[in-house]
């Protein structure tokens, strides 16, 4: 056997062993719906594929549940929306590091695996079904607040840039729950109590009107200026409309600082100025 070969074989078995052991220490994730999401029902078999923390070829839908430890819950619930141009979910720093922060800190926390509209060949759309995808999931954590100790009316989603999009056009277009469907998740609301918009894109679409809910923003001022200014522009919207708004421009940071535990820069403590403005806005009980 040649030594090309041999190393061939090594790359490939601690190649396999990385991604076993990302699958191993995840976990469980829950579909949002058990049999196939409205569409891809067809597809829903098939296997996702993972690029070291980025995974893309989602066609069944689902969240994967980061609970506080016993008797550390704050009873408030954050849906996390990764970025990654609808073309791939950056579960690392836009996901599931930000979830186990917020379970530690007493926050429920639920990493959302949505529908991709701009992946090669994708037959998917934002307003369809990745929005779907995002009403459903609110709805799937509202309509088990019980059951993981949440308060229903205490629960929010947070998305990063793609999935910032996701999180605005939850709070600007919320659904009623349908009280005569047959699917007790579908009897409760999709409105969010609470929306974070960390670097999102299309900000000319975002409209604020009274009584959406309050807002917590974040960006760098290195970012795009459809970013930078835009969402100085769309904080004005919800000043004019009276809705809560906070705002954090971070002015050494660029686009996709996301969440990571190691980080020593301002922007890199988002997380914890977010909790402060949730104790401020009484959506988030005790200290974080």
């Amino acid at each position: 056997m040649t030594q090309l070969r041999i190393l061939c074989l090594l790359i490939s078995f601690f190649a396999a062993n990385a991604v076993q052991s990302f699958a191993a220490d995840s976990p469980l994730r829950i579909p949002l719906w058990a049999e196939g999401a409205p569409g891809s029902v067809d597809r829903m078999h098939e296997p996702e594929r993972l690029d070291g923390t980025n995974v893309s070829n989602v066609h069944h839908p689902s969240i994967t549940p980061y609970l506080p430890a016993e008797g550390t819950s704050t009873g408030t619930a954050i849906l996390i929306a990764p970025g990654g141009g609808h073309k791939k979910l950056c579960l690392g720093h836009e996901g599931d590091s930000l979830a186990k922060w917020f379970a530690d800190h007493g926050i429920a926390a639920f990493v959302m695996r949505y529908r991709l509209c701009r992946e090669p060949e994708s037959t998917y759309t934002l307003e369809g079904d990745a929005m779907d995808d995002t009403r459903r999931a609110i709805r799937t954590v509202r309509g088990n607040a019980k059951k993981w100790n949440i308060n229903p009316d205490r629960i929010g989603i947070v998305g990063f840039s793609a999935g910032g999009e996701l999180a605005a056009y939850a709070g600007m277009n919320p659904q009623d729950g349908d009280l005569n469907s047959n699917d007790p998740v579908e009897r409760v609301s999709s409105r969010p109590d609470f929306v974070g918009l960390i670097y999102p894109g299309k900000s000319s679409t975002f409209t604020v009107k009274r009584g959406m809910p309050p807002a917590f923003i974040a960006f760098g001022f290195h970012d795009r200026d459809d970013i930078s200014i835009g969402m100085a522009k769309v904080y004005l919207q919800y000043k004019q409309a009276d809705v809560p708004c906070e705002m954090h421009v971070y002015s050494s940071a660029g686009h996709g600082f996301g969440f990571r535990p190691d980080s020593k820069t301002a922007a890199g403590d988002w997380p914890q100025r977010m909790c402060h403005w949730l104790i401020d806005t009484k959506l988030l009980a005790g200290k974080p």
